[in-house]
């Protein structure tokens, strides 16, 4: 019989794709979030916050290995070093963290919260993974549509991605989780590299929608860093087969589109 694996964030948006993975194989899945949830076949929650430090050690009882998935604006940092803490007291024996490409190169403060999170999973004196993924393509599509929430969208010059599909994240995630620690493993991006600004004019061919593109420019270090491509995927990356554009396409439900269709100009500055 499997013991649990805890999934931090396992109602998120990866989260979704995980636990029918690790279920799939044959593991309990022990579910921890803020708010809880109804249990499943095989699948129990438990409520905990991981930036109180509240509740995490009976979400950890009889669990020895940890899926941690859970993030946000802010505060990953803190949230990693209680897990820590309290995963060495449950001696769980693999810890397995998601992260973020260029985490390492972005002088972001939120980037530096994760890089602050990946380092005490890996001074944590535990077993571990850490996998660092590109953009997923969910969490594109909703910077897209706040980005055109007004008459003029503002696109920043130089700023490229790496989309990458949810459910290929989630299968890699899984892969690790199942075998031995790993350390630090090879980044996951998209099979393709985007501009911003393609990004953005595909998705207004999808969407019929037209907005004034207005150009700006990532002031400082932090705009230099995206310039040079900071943010994406080091060499020796694993790559996504799912496309941006089948994302697209099969989100919005409007088959096929160019992002070479006219889709609102381009205001000068």
């Amino acid at each position: 019989m499997h013991t649990p694996i805890l999934v931090t964030g396992g109602t998120g948006t990866l989260g979704r794709h995980v636990v029918p993975l690790l279920r799939a194989a044959g593991h309990p899945v022990r579910v921890l979030s803020r708010r809880g949830g109804p249990p499943g076949d095989g699948v129990t929650h438990v409520t905990a916050d991981l930036r109180t430090d509240t509740g995490l050690a009976p979400a950890l009882r009889g669990v020895t290995t940890v899926l941690h998935l859970a993030g946000g604006a802010k505060g990953d940092d803190r949230a990693a070093a209680n897990l820590v803490r309290a995963a060495r007291r449950a001696e769980v024996t693999h810890l397995v963290h998601i992260s973020v490409t260029g985490v390492d190169r972005v002088p972001l403060a939120w980037l530096r919260a994760k890089l602050d999170a990946e380092r005490a999973v890996a001074d944590s004196g535990l077993p571990w993974t850490v996998l660092r993924a590109a953009q997923i393509h969910d969490l594109v599509l909703r910077m897209l549509t706040a980005m055109t929430r007004l008459p003029v969208a503002p696109v920043p010059g130089g700023l490229r991605l790496q989309p990458v599909d949810a459910a290929e994240v989630a299968a890699r995630l899984v892969d690790l989780t199942l075998g031995a620690p790993a350390g630090l493993v090879p980044d996951l991006a998209g099979p393709a590299t985007h501009g911003l600004d393609e990004l953005l004019a595909g998705y207004l061919a999808a969407t019929g929608r037209r907005r004034l593109r207005l150009p700006v420019r990532i002031p400082g270090r932090v705009g230099r860093a995206y310039r040079d491509g900071a943010n994406l995927a080091r060499p020796g990356a694993t790559r996504g087969v799912r496309t941006w554009d089948d994302f697209l396409a099969e989100r919005l439900g409007r088959g096929s589109f160019s992002p070479d269709r006219p889709a609102g100009g381009t205001a000068r500055t």
